[in-house]
């Protein structure tokens, strides 16, 4: 589909696009993400009839912007959330002629990394709803909806939402990039994972982590979620006591949920840290992110 071509023929007509290719039916949601009854029940609603002021991006994209919705997709999530550290690999992914002010018509665009190419993924803006609530991701601001309809162009590609329920970080890594992805097992780590992870942060690489467990989305006490995948967003090395400490910071997709440990936001661990790399290093919210 020409985005450019569909978009003009659209605002020539004073129609708003509606995407034949992936309909607002529950052939796009997916036989079994959902009860038959509640598959019924799902409306869709483009961002101009939920807010009077929608907007794709505001104050740039960040992952705070991110908040995971009723669907497993964290693995994408994640890694949507590092892609947003990078802004040189983001604009590749998310075109800057679009939006809700100039020439809207219910049309949008983003591109992944398919085979060997970069693939343009052309959407409608219907969003799908349950009970009134988001049944995908959710913005934190109501009415910026990058992240909304990234996903639903990345449920198209994969054929439907359900289709991002469960999957691989890495594999999402490479389509949001076309990078090559290493993996490291943390049951037996390299004896220099520090390092690896303190020069991969320092080059811009994009990085992510995941717990392992058959039961997905279980917060343990810690605060650490099993079978879930989260964003690295820093490592660092850092002046602790009288030596120095290897910390790395995570961030959960949920956009809240927290590790309680040492290095948490409240940990006393932060005592012991000289006030101003406290002071560039800790943000006490809870935003999902923790060291």
């Amino acid at each position: 589909q020409d985005f450019n071509r569909l978009r003009a023929l659209c605002l020539s007509q004073g129609l708003l696009f509606e995407d034949a290719t992936f309909p607002p039916h529950f052939s796009s949601i997916g036989p079994n993400l959902l009860p038959e009854d509640k598959l019924r029940q799902i409306q869709w609603k483009r961002p101009t009839e939920l807010q009077r002021n929608p907007f794709l991006i505001i104050d740039g994209v960040s992952r705070f912007d991110i908040m995971q919705g009723e669907i497993g997709d964290c693995w994408m999530l994640a890694a949507l959330g590092s892609l947003t550290l990078q802004k040189q690999f983001l604009e590749n992914v998310l075109p800057k002629d679009q939006g809700f002010q100039d020439n809207y018509a219910g049309i949008f665009h983003f591109r992944f990394w398919q085979y060997g190419d970069w693939v343009d993924v052309v959407i409608d803006d219907r969003l799908p709803f349950l009970n009134g609530r988001y049944l995908s991701v959710h913005p934190r601001i109501s009415n910026e909806f990058w992240p909304s309809l990234l996903e639903k162009a990345y449920a198209k590609l994969r054929g439907s939402y359900q289709n991002l329920h469960g999957g691989y970080l890495s594999d999402a890594l490479v389509d949001l990039t076309g990078g090559v992805q290493v993996q490291f097992s943390l049951k037996d780590p390299p004896s220099d994972l520090e390092e690896i992870l303190k020069a991969a942060a320092k080059s811009q690489c994009l990085m992510g982590c995941s717990t392992s467990g058959h039961l997905r989305n279980i917060e343990l006490r810690n605060g650490i979620v099993q079978g879930h995948a989260y964003t690295v967003t820093g490592a660092v090395k850092i002046h602790y006591k009288n030596g120095w400490k290897h910390i790395v910071r995570i961030w959960n997709p949920w956009g809240h949920g927290e590790w309680k440990g040492p290095w948490s936001d409240n940990s006393p661990q932060w005592d012991h840290v000289e006030p101003q790399y406290r002071e560039a290093y800790l943000r006490n919210k809870d935003d999902g992110e923790f060291w």
